[in-house]
């Protein structure tokens, strides 16, 4: 819940002073530093109120509540797996390359990169797609903040969406939301005015 938050207080206040990782803070404040100052995030947005819609709803209430056993549970079932070695790739290496590329799409996606859609700094960096199982399409995302589809040309590689689209058909996601070619319509003629 905290870093739906943060990232709803991001796309609401892109690119203004409250915007908890703003790149007019700096490359390095957008890439990771903001993360350590969590007072300095409720100064900026204020209470964490934007996500009551998660609180009401018992699912997101028990991972908060036991996410702590969750990583626990990851660990262990890594160590029993595959030993030390595991655990060092699967949980250690594996979850600090994560974090670095979710900093990367913060900071990188709003300083380098194409715009298609949007006036704000938020932008499209297609390398970085192929790490970040297409959130680096961070124009298009600003642009359609509530479709699973990041990437929606031909060309533009977004993993995340295929396994999304997967498990709809699977009958396992249900409710996924794109934009409709109206919509593209009038958010391209509201970005070129």
């Amino acid at each position: 819940m905290d870093w739906v938050s943060i990232h709803r207080f991001h796309h609401q206040f892109t690119d203004t002073d409250r915007d908890p990782h703003s790149p007019t803070e700096g490359l390095w404040f957008s890439y990771v530093l903001w993360i350590f100052d969590t007072r300095y995030i409720k100064y900026k947005c204020g209470r964490r109120n934007n996500v009551m819609d998660l609180k009401q709803q018992w699912f997101y209430r028990f991972l908060r509540k036991t996410i702590g056993f969750h990583v626990l549970m990851f660990w262990t079932v890594l160590y029993l797996y595959g030993g030390l070695p595991y655990l060092t790739c699967g949980g250690g290496v594996g979850v600090t390359i994560g974090y670095h590329v979710t900093w990367l799409v913060n900071s990188v996606g709003h300083i380098w990169g194409s715009r298609s859609w949007t006036k704000d700094t938020s932008r499209n960096v297609w390398w970085l797609s192929l790490f970040t199982m297409g959130d680096s399409w961070h124009n298009n995302h600003h642009a359609f903040e509530t479709s699973a589809r990041h990437g929606f040309e031909w060309w533009q590689i977004d993993i995340t969406w295929y396994l999304i689209r997967l498990f709809e058909i699977l009958g396992l996601a249900t409710d996924v939301k794109l934009p409709s070619e109206f919509q593209k319509q009038k958010m391209s003629l509201a970005c070129s005015s």
